[in-house]
């Protein structure tokens, strides 16, 4: 008979050590094995929403201990959860959808351990903003990735005023609240030429894509769905479809 293969010690989570685990962002079968393995076994799972990712973990025939660390309560539970790495447990960080730390809660946690010198391990997977650029057909040879901007005019204006000569693609997270107004905020502050791309709900059922000229991308945004989350990518100044 042949040899069982042996174990894939990367599936095993180590003691004292935080695993940054990236989740689905809408289509669970995103989930990869690796992050399926460790969050099967770790201690505990660090989550902003414990009901969001007790579900996950439910739908995937799991059980682990949950502890909350989200946006409000981020500076005091890293250290928290710092100390229980320290002291030997294996620890799997989750935000609600995609990778932790990336507009999402994590980066507290992640300092606190790296100034502890404990063991981080990231467990790569889905990305909104990595999954747009790679198919959005916009350059991809640099980027400035700025999250969600501040929700005032204002502060959305400057940016844009600031950026409009960039040399590399801008990639910015939006709200469907906010969504229609920033698009006509491209417009007018970059003009109705400038190449750009919103994409929603990536990976969900529902999931749209836009592609085009400021304008024409703004016109066809209002006559759809503005329903869920957006990316939304804008090309440099020189760049033509």
């Amino acid at each position: 008979m042949p040899d069982a293969p042996a174990p894939n010690p990367s599936l095993t989570p180590q003691p004292g050590t935080l695993y940054v685990v990236a989740t689905p962002i809408g289509n669970l079968a995103d989930l990869t094995e690796r992050a399926r393995a460790l969050l099967g076994a770790v201690d505990l799972v660090a989550c902003e929403d414990t009901r969001t990712t007790g579900g996950l973990l439910t739908r995937f025939g799991l059980r682990r201990e949950l502890i909350s660390y989200h946006d409000h309560n981020e500076t005091s539970a890293a250290e928290h959860i710092a100390t229980l790495i320290a002291a030997g447990k294996s620890v799997a960080l989750v935000s609600d959808a995609g990778t932790p730390a990336i507009s999402d809660p994590g980066f507290r946690l992640v300092r606190a351990c790296r100034r502890r010198g404990l063991p981080v391990v990231p467990v790569p997977g889905a990305c909104a903003v990595a999954a747009v650029l790679s198919a959005s057909g916009l350059p991809t040879n640099g980027f400035l990735f700025a999250g969600f901007l501040i929700a005032k005019t204002s502060a959305r204006v400057a940016f844009l005023q600031k950026y409009r000569d960039f040399e590399f693609t801008l990639a910015l997270y939006e709200s469907c609240h906010r969504i229609e107004k920033f698009a006509d905020e491209i417009v007018a502050t970059l003009g109705p030429d400038r190449v750009i791309c919103f994409a929603r709900e990536v990976t969900k059922l529902h999931e749209t894509w836009l592609v085009g000229r400021a304008a024409d991308v703004r016109d066809r945004l209002l006559k759809g769905s503005l329903k869920g989350e957006f990316v939304v990518l804008i090309a440099p100044a020189d760049f033509t479809v």
